[in-house]
């Protein structure tokens, strides 16, 4: 009687393993973005030159001097030589230009804002959690490459441009390995939030919107997937650049992208045929 019910999927041993896996790296990975955020917000308290010198979500090199270095005069202190030679002794890769931005930042504020020795404490300890949290990622993101490639449709998956072990791993966890119980594409495309749903009501037909109950892990794994295969596929940077030629916007387009890349797994995986590139057709010569 009711729609909105999704099929239940109790999942096999391998893809739930994944889902927890998965689940565990989202966690650590929503740390991270708060942890970096904090330290963002702190530094631009007593020290903004520093905080705009670098992009704290990349540099590992700027992460590592604020664990010593983070005060305008300490940093002018040290120097450049000893700030180099200090970064590259623990393995900083671009050691020179790091240093040479830090003392940069550190020349152009002269100002000492009250209750610096607070705040550097305070930053220390979130680039340290930071780097831990780096670390902790990059141990998960091994166990989860080991760990799908067991999956037999990791091979399927990993033919489809856009996926990589991670999103393959979440779309396994999601799904529970089998999309036998979705019965249809269609039927899965309204799971994963890519089916229009109708809202008619009286003399008022044809008003489709997305559904308001679908499965935001899947729907984030085809998303993704679509914004990477538009740097390596062909097929999808033509099919994305023509429905923005038809006026839809960008989040619109990627959607359609979606859809589309949907109804091409869901039939590798039911023929259980790996994704190859169909070379277009040359003009037939006069």
């Amino acid at each position: 009687m009711r729609r909105d019910l999704q099929p239940l999927r109790a999942g096999d041993e391998i893809s739930t393993g994944l889902r927890i896996l998965t689940a565990r790296r989202a966690d650590k990975s929503a740390d991270r973005v708060r942890a970096i955020n904090r330290l963002q917000a702190q530094l631009l308290e007593y020290f903004p030159a520093l905080e705009r010198a670098f992009d704290y979500s990349r540099s590992k090199g700027a992460l590592l001097l604020l664990t010593k270095h983070r005060t305008p005069d300490g940093i002018r202190r040290t120097g450049q030589a000893r700030l180099h030679a200090w970064l590259k002794k623990h393995g900083t890769r671009s050691s020179a230009a790091v240093a040479a931005a830090a003392v940069a930042a550190a020349k152009s504020q002269h100002t000492t804002v009250a209750a610096q020795h607070v705040g550097e404490r305070i930053v220390a300890a979130l680039a340290q959690e930071i780097i831990t949290l780096n670390e902790e990622l990059a141990t998960l993101d091994a166990l989860i490459s080991e760990k799908v490639t067991e999956h037999q449709h990791t091979e399927v998956l990993l033919s489809m441009p856009g996926f990589g072990p991670v999103l393959a791993a979440e779309f396994l966890g999601a799904t529970g390995g089998d999309l036998a119980v979705f019965q249809t594409a269609d039927r899965f495309a309204g799971v994963v939030g890519l089916a229009p749903a109708p809202r008619d009501s009286g003399r008022i037909s044809g008003n489709h919107h997305r559904p308001r109950r679908y499965d935001r892990r899947l729907l984030r794994v085809f998303y993704l997937s679509g914004l990477s295969a538009l740097k390596s596929c062909t097929a999808s940077r033509t099919y994305y650049d023509r429905k923005r030629l038809e006026g839809k916007t960008h989040i619109q387009a990627m959607l359609s992208l979606a859809r589309r890349r949907l109804n091409v797994l869901w039939a590798m995986l039911r023929d259980g045929t790996t994704y190859t590139t169909v070379p277009r057709a040359r003009p037939m010569a006069a």
